[in-house]
């Protein structure tokens, strides 16, 4: 059986994120964001090519798979949420439901998750990546959740 985790940047230092990788055994961390940047000074270290020397210097592999991100107009249609419920993009606990479903049916139901499940090391195991906190609150937990109930992948999530 194959397993994976999930992780986040927010909540996290560089240092700490780092040892949460390592205490995991991930050998390969698979970056789903489409923009590879996060805003402000406390979390430039998540930026792409700092992010990736960072790994580098553990000795984690990098990969970006873009082709799961989602696209500026389901990221818009969350943020509307966000902004109807009152929640910052930092501090959201959950996705919309038209973004689920919109996510799922525009992008993960074209996806091809072979390269993902090739990912995964035979010993150790792969990180899915990107900026959220909480996996409920991010698009990584579809991809999670569509890789445990059609792949049979465990999958744990890593929280600061």
């Amino acid at each position: 059986m194959i397993g994976m985790v999930t992780i986040g940047v927010y909540g996290f230092d560089p240092d700490p994120f780092l040892r949460r990788l390592r205490r995991a055994d991930v050998r390969v961390l698979l970056d789903v964001r489409r923009r590879r940047g996060v805003r402000g000074p406390e979390y430039a270290w998540a930026n792409s090519l700092r992010l990736q020397a960072a790994l580098a210097h553990a000795g984690i592999a990098y990969e970006h798979h873009p082709e799961l991100a989602p696209t500026t107009e389901l990221r818009h249609l969350q943020y509307a949420e966000d902004d109807r419920q009152g929640v910052g993009k930092r501090s959201r606990r959950e996705l919309a439901a038209e973004y689920i479903r919109r996510y799922t049916t525009e992008i993960l139901d074209h996806a091809d998750l072979a390269p993902i499940l090739s990912a995964v090391p035979n010993t150790g195991t792969a990180a899915l990546f990107c900026v959220e906190r909480d996996p409920e609150a991010c698009h990584r937990s579809l991809i999670a959740r569509r890789l445990a109930e059609r792949h049979h992948v465990t999958i744990e999530h890593l929280r600061p």
